[in-house]
């Protein structure tokens, strides 16, 4: 008989989609079958010295969504650049404090979600009327377009190193794969991220920020973009003339043709 504690067989799959959908859709041949359930636990701390966690290491939740594979791959490539700086000497070990202070928060509000996803598969009276409102909420752009990117993972805004001055709405946020074109012609951001460095993306051809003190350490890359600047949830926002783009793809600072900001940010993440 079926066990939440045993492996499950073809014939628990079979007997469960016919519990569900009244068929088994002909299911067979399998290749590997699993069994979830909506535990949710996390880590208390990423990091215990020398000892990160990461993926299911540090956080397990209900499947709901797939956002486990999000949450695993986004865990892996914000600890593997800065751990790589550590283990280079190209940045302090205290680099490695960011990693839980900016990844636990967003698995806790995976498993916030999960949670309430889970609360509302349930079957009672009160449970259906609820969902049938969720449901309603859904039908417009607003709540529909915030869940998605949620569950997405787009809507991710880390907060660790900013500042007072700080206030461009990318800073934080993933950068957006616009065209460009540089000296050695058209191109998109992200080609420019393929070798994990940091980029100062120079957007103003009348800017004069000075960057000399970690030419070592940061790409410098003179372009222009004539896209719309765009992000989930935030829409359009404007457009920077200058971008610090760390190696997993998110702004360290965005500012104007000025570098007010911009020498905190590379204190911040790429000094020694």
């Amino acid at each position: 008989s079926e066990s939440r504690f045993t492996e499950p067989t073809l014939d628990d799959l079979r007997a469960a989609l016919v519990r569900v959908d009244a068929t088994d859709y002909g299911a067979h041949s399998p290749r590997f079958i699993s069994r979830f359930t909506d535990m949710t636990r996390q880590a208390v701390t990423y990091r215990a010295g020398r000892v990160l966690l990461a993926g299911d290491a540090a956080h397990v939740h209900a499947p709901l969504g797939g956002q486990g594979l999000n949450l695993g791959v986004q865990d892996s490539v914000n600890l593997g650049w800065k751990l790589a700086r550590v283990v280079l000497g190209t940045s302090p070990d205290a680099l490695l404090d960011t990693y839980h202070a900016e990844r636990h928060p967003v698995a806790a509000r995976v498993m916030h979600n999960t949670m309430a996803q889970r609360a509302l598969g349930a079957t009672d009276d009160r449970t259906s009327a609820l969902r049938s409102v969720m449901s309603d909420l859904l039908a417009f752009d607003e709540p529909r377009t915030h869940m998605a990117a949620m569950i997405s993972g787009l809507d991710i805004h880390y907060a660790t190193g900013r500042t007072a001055d700080d206030d461009h709405p990318m800073i934080g946020r993933r950068v957006p794969d616009l065209d460009l074109v540089t000296s050695d012609g058209p191109s998109r951001i992200y080609e420019h991220l393929h070798r994990a460095e940091p980029l100062l993306l120079d957007l103003d051809p009348g800017s004069d920020l000075d960057t000399s003190r970690w030419r070592e350490r940061v790409r410098h890359i003179d372009a222009t973009c004539t896209g719309t600047w765009e992000l989930p949830v935030l829409g359009e926002v404007p457009a920077p003339s200058a971008l610090l783009i760390r190696p997993d793809g998110h702004v360290a600072w965005a500012g104007s043709r000025t570098d007010t900001g911009l020498h905190v940010a590379l204190r911040t993440w790429f000094d020694a």
